[in-house]
């Protein structure tokens, strides 16, 4: 009886952590992990982030870039937590980051470094709260830029409003993309000194040159997509470009697929894919009927 109730338990914890790991959401922290986190961080982390996490320990008048203030959950909550143990084990520069937080994977294991993530979680305020917790997004193939701009922090961690830097999208077709300058605005101070990937959009300036973006968004050349009349309609910028704030690298699949095209042939529905003719007349018609949108349906109003 005994053992049968022992499986049936094993089963269930089992069952647990393959949903926690699926669904994205992180799991409740255990006395465990916090206790090892907790010893994890006084070895490790406290000489610089400081006994409390908030960046002001003893080493930290010595860095260029101030070590992060742990405790502000505004700023780490949206973080997904294989965004913290990357950064535990590889260091600051495998997220876009100052070399000033280095690599401990020498030292750590990753069991150690999700310990100590939870540890860190639980200084948050306000309170990270386990069941808002979002996996991090990997599009296979996303291309590489010239800079290691990570959407993950911008949009994500510090919540910076797309037209920020796509600032033409609410008055044109294009979204527009950002320039030195407005890259500047913010990296004339904020990780100036000691960041190579910041150091890159300030040699791009003293040369005079833009920074070369590699394109990641792109209809056929015969079909007219302007952003204006989207972001006026609010539409989230999400609905088309996925969810780029849990993403540290931006890629897309988009377009007609020979699979989804088969399924139509044989007489099945699948979904159509994302920004394909099929997928946008499935969103116009949506809008229309819930929000009362007036979107569009005629063939003229994209091929023109």
């Amino acid at each position: 009886m005994w053992a049968g109730a022992a499986a049936g338990l094993v089963v269930l914890v089992a069952l647990a952590s393959a949903f926690w790991s699926r669904t994205g959401t992180a799991a409740p922290s255990t006395s465990r992990e916090l206790a090892s986190g907790s010893r994890l961080y006084v070895t490790h982390c406290a000489v610089c982030h400081g006994e409390g996490g908030r960046g002001d320990g003893p080493s930290a008048a010595g860095f260029a870039t101030k070590p992060s203030d742990l405790t502000d959950g505004r700023l780490m909550n949206p973080l997904p937590d294989e965004f913290i143990v990357n950064v535990i084990l590889r260091g600051g520069p495998a997220e876009g980051l100052s070399p000033g937080m280095p690599p401990f994977g020498a030292y750590l294991g990753e069991a150690q470094a999700r310990d100590l993530t939870a540890y860190l979680r639980s200084l948050a305020h306000p309170p990270f709260r386990p069941e808002a917790a979002r996996a991090l997004v990997t599009v296979p193939g996303a291309p590489r830029q010239p800079i290691f701009f990570s959407h993950l922090i911008h949009a994500g961690s510090f919540q910076i409003d797309c037209q920020h830097c796509h600032a033409d999208a609410r008055r044109s077709k294009y979204a527009g993309l950002p320039s030195v300058e407005r890259c500047l605005g913010c990296h004339k101070i904020i990780g100036a000194q000691d960041n190579p990937e910041i150091a890159k959009i300030q040699q791009y300036a003293s040369r005079g040159e833009p920074i070369p973006w590699v394109r990641v968004f792109k209809v056929p050349e015969f079909t007219y997509f302007p952003h204006k009349p989207h972001v006026r309609a609010a539409v989230a910028c999400q609905t088309c470009h996925g969810p780029v704030e849990l993403m540290r690298e931006v890629g897309a699949r988009t377009g007609p697929r020979l699979l989804n095209d088969l399924a139509n042939l044989v007489g099945l529905r699948p979904a159509p894919p994302p920004l394909t003719m099929g997928w946008c007349i499935d969103c116009h018609r949506q809008s229309n009927a819930t929000r009362d949108t007036q979107a569009p349906l005629d063939c003229i109003a994209c091929h023109h």
